[in-house]
């Protein structure tokens, strides 16, 4: 397990709020409240992401026609690129230059993302093309 730092490229970082994960903008003392994320590679690459060492994990979960980001109480390493119920949990890396996009597994064409405006959840998006979501991340090994 490796822990990384990332940010999106209007330069919002995530932190945890009433157990959600969002992004905003830290700043002086509030800059602790950053959480990195914690990476276990998959294959070369596809990862399983968390926080906190690994003990919450980010999961893509459909449920209806709704298909969510949602964080869940599990080890990272105890999940395992072998089983299916595990595969909810992985994500795919495509690199863009300097930026990374972390598509869902289990959901393919659903992309990791944030809000233009701060402090909104992190979330999932089928349309990474549009201007209102931003699923270009800064991702840098701690």
């Amino acid at each position: 397990m490796q822990a990384f730092r990332i940010w999106d490229v209007n330069q919002k970082t995530f932190y945890l709020r009433n157990n959600q994960l969002v992004a905003g903008y830290l700043q002086g003392s509030n800059t602790k409240l950053e959480e990195k994320l914690d990476v276990v590679p998959v294959e070369p690459h596809a990862v399983f992401l968390g926080i906190h060492g690994g003990k919450l994990c980010l999961a893509c979960v459909k449920s209806g026609d709704e298909t969510r980001l949602q964080l869940e109480a599990v080890n990272i390493t105890d999940l395992s690129k072998n089983k299916d119920q595990d595969k909810r949990f992985t994500f795919i890396l495509s690199d863009s230059g300097p930026t990374t996009s972390f598509e869902s597994a289990a959901c393919p064409g659903w992309f990791l993302c944030t809000a233009l405006e701060a402090d909104r959840p992190v979330s999932l998006t089928n349309r990474p093309e549009e201007a209102m979501m931003v699923t270009k991340f800064y991702f840098q090994k701690e």
